[in-house]
Parts: structure tokens; sequence; C-alpha cells
């Protein structure tokens, strides 16, 4: 008894495993002439002009409110790059940006319109400056980043990866065109206490600076760029330079340099006193000072809520042009009874 049951099993064992040969030959048949079922749905003008109010009704209330999200974040916009320009430099701003002789200090005072909660966030805007240019961006060595002078293969930050025949730390002209103007605040003759941390992505200071490299070499040759760097922070701790290289994708872009922890009140005036040291002049290019509150959809840009209304009023725009041609033109269906004949096999 036991031995037929045997001999019936494996006599099976055959047969189901050729079924589903079979079976995923068929399969592979029907994958490979498509006739596998599939929805096909079939676009009645009802259908469609359904789908384009309801997109139109969808998206412009999310745009409106988008807007108005971005419209309570505050913005106050300082181009002070022209204006830090004595008088008699104007006509040659290089000629002035260039020599270190002369002094570099301005002051530029902020009228506060509307109550700005803390924090505050400051930015500086750079205006026509390529830092997306391929040459520009592939001169640094994310490596040598994380791992120092134990990665010397840094070849990539030509022409600033060596500098009296010693490696630069770090190196490649992203770092060496660091922006290095500063500011100090106050108001009504109290300093106001700028937020330098956590101004960078936590990703970037974890994982891509190490904790244990250190600058070196760094603006030591005959041609400066911007920004010096403490040879005695580790990479991972200087922020204001990682929120520098981190190269931005448009020629018009915001780095993040600090935070007021206090509250601005509307009348208040905010006294800036900076050092205008970066060179913009040479490339015809613009430098901003922002201050900016932020709201749950963060800074202020109207992109997004703009985009949402213009997609919303365009798909209601669509629907009343097809409803409008559907009932001066209408046309019988067609039979769709193949449809339903190949749904069902």
């Amino acid at each position: 008894m036991i031995m037929m049951e045997v001999e019936g099993s494996m006599n099976h064992a055959p047969d189901q495993s050729s079924f589903l040969r079979s079976r995923r030959s068929k399969a592979l048949y029907q994958f490979k002439q498509q006739k596998l079922p599939a929805c096909k749905p079939v676009l009645t003008p009802t259908s469609v002009i359904t789908v384009f109010l309801l997109m139109g009704f969808v998206f412009i209330p999310i745009g409106l409110i988008t807007l108005r999200a971005s419209r309570d974040a505050i913005e106050i916009i300082d181009r002070y790059d022209v204006e830090c320009i004595p008088e008699e430099y104007r006509i040659n701003k290089l000629s002035y940006i260039t020599n270190s002789s002369i002094p570099k200090n301005c002051t530029r005072y902020l009228k506060v319109q509307k109550f700005m909660k803390a924090p505050i966030y400051i930015y500086y805007q750079l205006d026509n400056y390529y830092q997306n240019h391929r040459r520009y961006v592939k001169s640094r060595s994310d490596q040598q980043l994380l791992y120092g002078l134990e990665y010397s293969h840094t070849s990539a930050c030509e022409p600033e990866e060596l500098s009296n025949g010693l490696p630069i730390v770090p190196c490649g002209l992203i770092a060496w065109s660091m922006f290095n103007d500063t500011f100090m605040f106050a108001r009504e003759s109290m300093k106001l206490k700028v937020n330098r941390n956590n101004i960078a992505w936590k990703s970037d200071r974890e994982h891509k600076f190490g904790k244990n490299v250190y600058p070196s070499n760094f603006q030591n040759g005959t041609l400066i760029g911007g920004a010096k760097l403490d040879p005695s922070i580790p990479l991972s701790e200087q922020e204001d330079f990682i929120v520098w290289i981190r190269a931005a994708a448009l020629l018009s872009f915001r780095k993040l340099y600090g935070r007021i922890e206090e509250d601005l009140e509307p009348g208040n005036v905010v006294v800036v006193n900076l050092i205008n040291n970066y060179n913009t002049y040479s490339f015809s290019g613009q430098k901003k000072l922002i201050l900016s509150t932020s709201s749950w959809i963060g800074g202020r840009n109207d992109f997004l809520g703009i985009t949402y209304i213009v997609v919303g009023s365009s798909s209601i725009i669509i629907s009343i042009t097809f409803m409008l041609l559907h009932l001066k033109n209408p046309r019988p269906y067609g039979d769709n009874s193949w449809n339903k004949k190949s749904l069902s096999s």
C-alpha cells in the first residue's frame, strides 16, 4: 500500500511541473502578444470634462492656500553691493574691492514694516553667479572633505589643488571662492545676537565632512579667493563653509547666514554693520542681504502657489471649452463592445 502511494506521487510530480511550465509559457505568450487582461477606459466627453473640472476645483484652492502661506512670510531685502562703494570708486568698483588697503566697512539701515516673529532668518543672496558651471562644480573632492590628507587623488581640484607644492585642504574652486562678507546687527544701539549654529544640513555635517579633517594650507597661495577657514576647527563644525560648498542650481541663489532669535516690532530700525569683502564686481554680480520669517510652507516663494492656480484655471478653461464644443457639435458614441469582449477574454 505504501509503495503504491509513493509511486503514484512520483508519477504525479512530472505532470505538475509540465502543467506549471505550460501555464508560464502561456502567460509569457499573452504578455508578448499584449493579450493580458487590462483596463481600457473609454474617454467620453462627459468623463473628460468632469476630470478637468475636478482638477480645477482641487488645484485652485490649494494654490490660494499655498500663496497665502507664502505671503505670510515677511521679508526685508537690501541690495548693498552698490551703496557700499564710496562715491570716488563708483566708476571703477573693481579697483576698490581688490585694494586691501581701503577699509570695506559699511552701514545699512533696515526699517521693519511688519511684526517679524523669531526666529528671523538671515540670508545673503548672490545674483548672476553661476555656481552651476560645470568646471566650477567639478572643482572639489568629496573624499578629501571626508578623509582629509589620507585621500590624495585630488586632480579634479585644479587649479586649487596644490599651493607651494603642498596639498590644499579643502581643495577646489568652490572652497577657494567662499563668501566672506560679514554682518553685525543692532537695534536701538543694542546688539542683536546672531545664532550661527545648525545652519547647515545635519546629514552634511555628520556624513560628508570629516570630524578629524582640519583646513591645511588654505588660501596661502599668491591668488587669494574668498574667506579663510580656522585651521583649529574641523570642517564638520565650520557650518558657513558647509552651507557655501553645497552648490546652487540657478544663477541667483540664497544661502543661510544665521538666525536672529528676537522678535522685531513694526517701526524698529535694524542697523547692519557689514564688511564688503566679496568681489562680485568683476562679473557684474549683485549682493543682497535678506531678513525673512517663515510659515508652515517655509520661506517666501510664490512659485508653487501660482503654479497650482495656473494649472487649475487652465483645467477649468479647457473643460468649459470642451463642454461648449460638445454642446455645439455633439457626436454619437461609437460601439465599444470590442472593449467589453477583450476585457472578458
